[in-house]
């Protein structure tokens, strides 16, 4: 994670994109006739999509509306942070390449904040969970994958598992745990729900009496699982770790309370180059492409799409104390994790 990200956000400022030229203020057509927004699309003929989705994600996703609308899609990721910088500074050059924008919602209200992204109130919108889209409808959730905990069942029993996160303080753990090494958002609502202070307290403990291993990647976390180094991680993405056990791997997973979702949103930028074809690969996003993310293991933002994993009591990470309250929350997890 890029830790300067914070301070360099606040220097940037608004500066970054008011007084845009009018020349490039190109809108999305204002009726609702559907057919007339996909002939626009189509004789703009493209769309640039910047996301930190995972090629084998993203790549299914573009031949899916390719096939659909005859519409080309030129692609871009990277990790979310480095989404978001890229966006700040074409925009502050004005150089306006991306159409469309898919990171984390944190990172996506930043770009709302910098008035970067369209308002799109779209019908599409009513079809979605609760908790999905803010107020002001610039961005949507289109990708839920939840927080689990990840175990190695040749290491670890089923039944010798935690039920509560106290339950980490058990000497069985010792040298056993692992955590992800970004997630501040996440520790941060997992301490809150244990009651702030005493949460930390209670991870101060975990970690000063069992340790755990911090490792970068998500992906990197739940195989150092499946290879026995860390029989037991806090925080793996469930998507990851149905894929894995499916396959065979020695990997199985449980959600502890709460429920916590990552999440990544979709966003039309205000000067989008084809502002046709971002419409219509957004609404594809929040609608058909559900279809397809959740046959990849990822819970469909779109209620109307049937999930393979229940999404009832789902709870999303607060975007406003994520961006206002980032390098807090970033020391508190280090001093833990880290220095702790």
């Amino acid at each position: 994670m890029n830790r300067s990200l914070s301070k360099w956000l606040l220097a940037l400022g608004a500066a970054a994109c008011l007084a845009l030229p009018a020349a490039v203020r190109a809108q999305a057509p204002a009726d609702t006739d559907r057919q007339a927004l996909i002939e626009a699309a189509k004789k703009e003929g493209s769309l640039v999509w910047y996301t930190s989705l995972t090629q084998n994600d993203s790549a299914k996703l573009i031949k899916d509306f390719e096939q659909k609308y005859g519409i080309k899609v030129t692609s871009w990721r990277s990790g979310d942070d480095n989404v978001l910088q890229r966006v700040l500074s074409e925009s502050k050059g004005k150089a306006h390449k991306v159409d469309l924008v898919q990171i984390q919602t944190q990172n996506m209200e930043a770009l709302s904040r910098e008035k970067l992204l369209q308002r799109m109130d779209l019908p599409v919108l009513d079809d979605l969970i609760p908790g999905t889209y803010p107020g002001h409808k610039e961005w949507a959730v289109a990708q839920i994958t939840m927080f689990v905990l990840a175990y190695n069942p040749r290491l670890v029993k089923k039944e010798d598992l935690p039920q509560r996160y106290k339950d980490l303080l058990d000497p069985k753990w010792k040298g056993k745990l692992g955590v992800e090494s970004t997630d501040y958002d996440w520790f941060h609502v997992v301490t809150q729900s244990l009651g702030g202070e005493a949460g930390l307290a209670l991870f101060r403990q975990i970690k000063q009496r069992n340790d755990a291993s911090v490792r970068t990647g998500h992906s990197l976390l739940a195989n150092l699982v499946v290879a026995g180094e860390v029989p037991l991680a806090l925080n793996v993405y469930q998507y990851k770790a149905v894929q894995l056990k499916r396959s065979g791997a020695p990997l199985d997973w449980v959600i502890l309370p709460p429920a916590l979702a990552y999440a990544t949103a979709a966003g039309v930028m205000r000067d989008a180059p084809h502002p046709h074809a971002a419409r219509l690969f957004y609404e594809y996003l929040l609608a058909d492409g559900q279809k397809v993310m959740a046959s990849l293991d990822n819970i469909p933002s779109n209620a109307k799409v049937q999930s393979p994993l229940q999404r009832d009591n789902i709870q999303f990470i607060d975007v406003d104390s994520a961006l206002d309250d980032r390098q807090k929350l970033e020391k508190q997890f280090d001093d833990v994790f880290v220095r702790g």
